[in-house]
Parts: C-alpha cells; sequence; structure tokens
C-alpha cells in the first residue's frame, strides 16, 4: 500500500505528539498579568488581570495548556465609578482589575469571579457560561486582596487573601457574601512580603500559593483544614529565566490535567511588552509540598508537551464583521457605546474634545505579540471634521501615534511623539509633532512595528502607505521597560476631536503580523531570508484567531 505525501506527514505528526512534542515558554507573548488557571473537564481557562481597559478580566481558554484563545471577559463595564468613563477630566490609569479569582461550580452550574477594586471593595460577578452575560451580584466591603477561591469537595466556598497577613473567607452557600474570616498566616521577616494567593484542595490537605514580589513563589500548606494552621516551603527562589533578560517566574497557580499530571503558570516581567505566561511541570515531594521541575538550574525554555498540541495562531486580520467587537480587543477606560459602531469595519466618531490622547474616550487597544510583531489598520478618513485626530498609536505612560490630523479644510499625514505621564499617571505632556507629510484621497495604511523584547532601548518604528504595498517610515519611539505602570505597551486605534465633536472615521481592517512587517521587512523578504511565517489555513481571518466555536459550555 502507497501511502500519499499528506498521508505520511499526517502520520509523522501524529507520532511526534504521541512520541513527546515539546513546547516553547513563554507559551504566549501577550501581556497576560495575575493569572489564575484551572480546568473544567477537559477545557482549561485563564482569567487574567488589565488594570484600567474595558472590559475587565479577560478569560482565555485552551485544550492543551499551550494554546490559548481569548473568548470573553468576567466585568463586561468597569462600573466602579465615574473616574472609569473619564468624567470631567478623571481617569483611572493603573487602577481597576488586579489580580482576582474566577471558578465554575458545578452544583449550580454558575461561573464565579471576585476581584477587590482600589483595595477597597470587593466584586462579585457571576454568570451561567463562560462567555457570559456576566453579570455583577454583589460586593463586599472586605478587600479581598489578590484573591484565590476554593470550591471544597463539600461545595463550600473559600477564599484566601492577603498581603503578608493572609487570610481565609468562608462565603455563604451562594457565594455572595462572608460567613467568616480568619488571619491563617502571618508572613515571617526572613520570607518578607507574601500576596498573590491561589487556593487548592490536594489529597485531603489545602494550599495556599502564595508570591513573593517579584522573584519567589511559596506555598503554605494546612492537613487540619482550610483555617490551618498551615507550614510553609519555598517553591522558587531567584530562579533563572525561561526569557532572555526577564524577570523571575512567579504568582500563577496549579493545574492538573485530565490525566492526572501536574503543571505551574507563572508570569514573567518582560518589559517593554508586559507580564507572560510561562509553563512548567510540578511534581509532588514525600512531605506533600509541590516541585518545580528545572532545567539546569533554571525555569525550562523548553518542555516535552503536556497534551497534544492544538496549534493556534494569534495573527492574522480581523475585518469587523458582525455586529460586535472580538474578545481580544479592550478600551482605554469604559467607551461611550454611541460613539462606536461595528457592521464590516469599526467607525469611531469622536467621543471627547481634547488635546490629549490619554484624556480620549473611545481609544481601542489590543495586545502586541512579541517579541516582534507589526499592527497596520486600513483607516477611511473621510469623515473627519475640523479639528479632528485620528490613527494608531502605541499606547503607554511614554507614547507616540501616526495618524491623520485635519485642520480646516487641510488633511495632514503626522507622526506626534512625545506623550508622556507622570508617576501618579496624570498627563505630563500631550506630545508634538515630530514629521508629517501631505496626502490626497480618504484611505491610508498605517502600520507599527514593535520590538518588545526585553530591556531598555527597544523602539516602535512608524509608517505609513496609500497603497498598500509601499511603506514610508514616519518617525520611532524608544519603549519605556520600567514596570511601574503594570500594562505593557498595545496598539490602540483612537479618534478624538480637538475643537467640536460630529467627525468620523473607519476602520476596515487591523492585522497583526509576526515576525512583524517594516517597509524593509515584507512578506517576500521574510520568506527569502528563511523566516518561517504562519500558515495561511491556521489563521483566523475575523476575529483575530478568538473561538467562538472551540469553548464549549458547560451545562
Amino acid at each position: 500500500m502507497k501511502l500519499s505525501v499528506r498521508a505520511v506527514f499526517a502520520i509523522s505528526m501524529a507520532l511526534k505528539l504521541a512520541l513527546g512534542a515539546t513546547f516553547t515558554n513563554p507559551v504566549l507573548w501577550e501581556d497576560l498579568a495575575d493569572l489564575d488557571i484551572f480546568r473544567v473537564n477537559n477545557t482549561y481557562y485563564y482569567s487574567a488581570s488589565n488594570m484600567h481597559y474595558s472590559p475587565g478580566a479577560p478569560i482565555l481558554s485552551s485544550s492543551d495548556l499551550v494554546n490559548w484563545q481569548y473568548i470573553g471577559h468576567a466585568v463586561p463595564t468597569l462600573s466602579f465609578g465615574s473616574k472609569y468613563d473619564m468624567s470631567r477630566g478623571t481617569t483611572a490609569y493603573v487602577k481597576g482589575i488586579y489580580a482576582s479569582t474566577m471558578r465554575y461550580r458545578a452544583s449550580n452550574k454558575t461561573w464565579y469571579w471576585y476581584g477587590c477594586i482600589e483595595y477597597g471593595v470587593t466584586y462579585v460577578f457571576t454568570a451561567p457560561a463562560v462567555t457570559g452575560p456576566w453579570t455583577q451580584k454583589a460586593k463586599t466591603s472586605t478587600c479581598y486582596y489578590d484573591a484565590g477561591l476554593l470550591i471544597d469537595d463539600n461545595d463550600t466556598m473559600y477564599v484566601a487573601y492577603g498581603n503578608t497577613q493572609m487570610s481565609v473567607a468562608q462565603l455563604s452557600a451562594d457565594g455572595l457574601s462572608q460567613v467568616n474570616t480568619q488571619v491563617v498566616y502571618n508572613t515571617p521577616s526572613s520570607i518578607g512580603v507574601l500576596e498573590g494567593s491561589r487556593m487548592y484542595k490536594i489529597n485531603g490537605a489545602y494550599y495556599i500559593f502564595s508570591t513573593k514580589p517579584a522573584n519567589g513563589q511559596y506555598v503554605l500548606r494546612s492537613t487540619s483544614g482550610p483555617f490551618g494552621p498551615y507550614t510553609v516551603k519555598e517553591l522558587l527562589l531567584n530562579l533563572g529565566s525561561p526569557i532572555p533578560n526577564g524577570g523571575i517566574p512567579h504568582q500563577g497557580g496549579l493545574v492538573q490535567t485530565s490525566g492526572g499530571s501536574w503543571y505551574y503558570m507563572a508570569f514573567v516581567d518582560s518589559y517593554p511588552g508586559g507580564r507572560v505566561p510561562v509553563l512548567a511541570p510540578i511534581s509532588w515531594g514525600s512531605d506533600g509540598f509541590p516541585v518545580l521541575q528545572t532545567v539546569n538550574g533554571a525555569w525550562g525554555t523548553s518542555y516535552t508537551a503536556p497534551l497534544t498540541l492544538s496549534p493556534t495562531s494569534h495573527t492574522g486580520t480581523d475585518s469587523f464583521s458582525g455586529t460586535s467587537l472580538g474578545p481580544q480587543w479592550e478600551w482605554n477606560h469604559n467607551p461611550d457605546t454611541s460613539k462606536f459602531s461595528v457592521n464590516n469595519g469599526l467607525t469611531l466618531y469622536t467621543a471627547t474634545v481634547t488635546s490629549d490622547l490619554y484624556q480620549a474616550r473611545n481609544t481601542l487597544s489590543h495586545r502586541i505579540l512579541g517579541p516582534t510583531s507589526s499592527g497596520t489598520i486600513v483607516l477611511n478618513f473621510g469623515g473627519m471634521a475640523d479639528g479632528d485626530r485620528a490613527g494608531l498609536a502605541m499606547l503607554r505612560d511614554t507614547s507616540a501615534w501616526i495618524g491623520l490630523r485635519k485642520d480646516g479644510s487641510s488633511i495632514k499625514l503626522s507622526m506626534w511623539s512625545g506623550l508622556t505621564m507622570t508617576s501618579t499617571w496624570v498627563t505630563a505632556s500631550t506630545g508634538s509633532e515630530a514629521a508629517s507629510a501631505t496626502i490626497s484621497g480618504t484611505r491610508v495604511w498605517l502600520r507599527i512595528y514593535a520590538d518588545i523584547h526585553v530591556g531598555s532601548g527597544k523602539q516602535a518604528q512608524f509608517y505609513y502607505s496609500t497603497d498598500g504595498q509601499s511603506f514610508t517610515q514616519m518617525g520611532t519611539l524608544t519603549l519605556n521597560n520600567a514596570w511601574n505602570f503594570f500594562p505593557g505597551y498595545r496598539y490602540a486605534m483612537f479618534n478624538f476631536a480637538t475643537k467640536a465633536l460630529g467627525g468620523s472615521v473607519q476602520i476596515s481592517s487591523f492585522t497583526v503580523d509576526s515576525p512583524g512587517l517594516t517597509n524593509m521587512r515584507n512578506a517576500e523578504e521574510l520568506d527569502s531570508l528563511g523566516v518561517q511565517r504562519v500558515p495561511h489555513h491556521i489563521l483566523a481571518s475575523t476575529r483575530m484567531a478568538t473561538t467562538r466555536s472551540v469553548c464549549r459550555q458547560v451545562d
């Protein structure tokens, strides 16, 4: 019997997976910090923080712990005060969704999310399915700081939380209020600060995973019940990073595969790109504590894959089909929903009169895919009004943008740089024009190439094209790699007015390529250099590889 080349390839790939394919860290080079990870049936779920971006608390799913897809958000709107709407000049930068926790409760077929906002109030959101609809069900004056939710095998719900003084709260039967809370561990000075709790019950013992920011991970263990007493053991401290020049993996969670294997997912500080997830196997010592599998004394750059891999891609083109945005998109603060529409393209109407991009509502952001990528939009600007500014930005506490300026009847291309914030996240400078060019017609391609390898001196390059083929560079931005702002750089599409509302632009598509495309590094050159690009059949040409069908709902 003769086999076709295609059949031989398929068989060889299947054998490779069966015999131990490997994965490389980070499993996803995107800013997805403060992760909580768990399994329901054969699907794995990942909840992350996203600060002031809306909707809040992004959710991803996976069938193999390595390939992840965005499926939704647990917090549809940041309903925590008017500053989250940029009301009257107020903003909520570096506030909002911090380390939170999410779980599925089988007894009532309900998904729960808990998060403390601004160190004061804990909000509870629930949903009948992981993709929603999510609704706020309760809030409590107790701040479950860096919370970790446990649904015990008797269906009792507990939350571990705290900073240095670690507490466990027992929740009411419906999970919406607190029955009692108790301090279970005071961190000794020999360890220092512990936070970032994740709570588990494994083989009858209770565990609280806690991080020492930002260089260690410790485990508390109790065989006497959820309220202790607990003993402590170091899981890792000052461990070598799997990302060149990256930080030390920390603050994550445990997950068990359906086959019984255990893994630890953590994040690595990788600025200017943000905090990105890494994965490593876990074994269990004779003392009942977990043991991290290292490679040459460090977190491995690669390991044997935990499950049969199902490759996905976060590159591709979103043409904004349908009538809603995909779950990979997040607004800078809450949007004015009357000032945008999605219908075979994204229309952004001016929502704010300002000269400050940091104050402009309805700026739509997308995480950068590292270590290098490019974001390209096709912008139709025929609807701009006098005084409007629209384009594509590299958005963080030090920012720049490329786009269009309309002044009177004149429209020109502009590269705007020098936008900065103070250490309290208010605008220090609205920047100035660094370069400009004339343009005719009503359509332009705008591209930003981003190098977010870890470290200082990395740059973003800004390009434009009038035909989508030949791109002209129009400036650069040296990226700020300080951690203090927390979220990493993002691509951001904007349209704001400096004089009066009424103008609009349409963005017909947004494309992410990785490796990133620049004027000199087009697709043909990458091919000639032997750079392997993602095959077209893997690309999700709409919704940027988000899953509507991959994530099965739990009945």
